[in-house]
């Protein structure tokens, strides 16, 4: 009897996002926070429309920090080019995010600023994510 051939599928080459964040899943600047809950690749654009949005909203008051750093690049070739010839040059750059990753840290502002400052900051992200607080924050 002639079984089917069995083929693993997998993305070629571009390496595979498993498990949970081994490092920067704690609070280590700022008392707000938020953290991934999801596995993707930000990229660099996406990080700085993340960033705008949040100064914006504190009006450049208290300090943000960005926990995550675009260093993986995603190459691509031009359109309409044969197959082979070599891989493609860089196209843009990514950071590789896992669940439990904190992206972005805020201090100095008051809760509910911090809180909405990172919200607007989150839907720039292709990720879901979780606003957290440092443990000796007192309200």
């Amino acid at each position: 009897m002639l079984q089917p051939k069995r083929t693993k599928f997998r993305k070629a080459q571009k390496g595979r996002m498993k498990g949970i964040s081994q490092r920067g899943h704690q609070l280590s600047n700022g008392m707000f926070g938020i953290k991934s809950i999801d596995t993707k690749f930000i990229t660099s654009r996406q990080i700085e429309a993340a960033r705008i949005a949040a100064t914006r909203h504190m009006k450049r008051e208290g300090q943000l920090w960005i926990k995550i750093f675009p260093d993986k690049p995603i190459t691509k070739k031009p359109l309409e080019v044969r197959m082979g010839k070599g891989k493609g040059a860089p196209e843009y750059f990514v950071a590789v995010v896992k669940p439990g990753r904190i992206l972005f840290e805020v201090s100095g502002v008051a809760a509910d600023v911090a809180k909405e400052a990172l919200r607007l900051a989150a839907q720039k992200l292709p990720v879901k994510t979780k606003f957290i607080t440092a443990r000796d924050f007192q309200a």
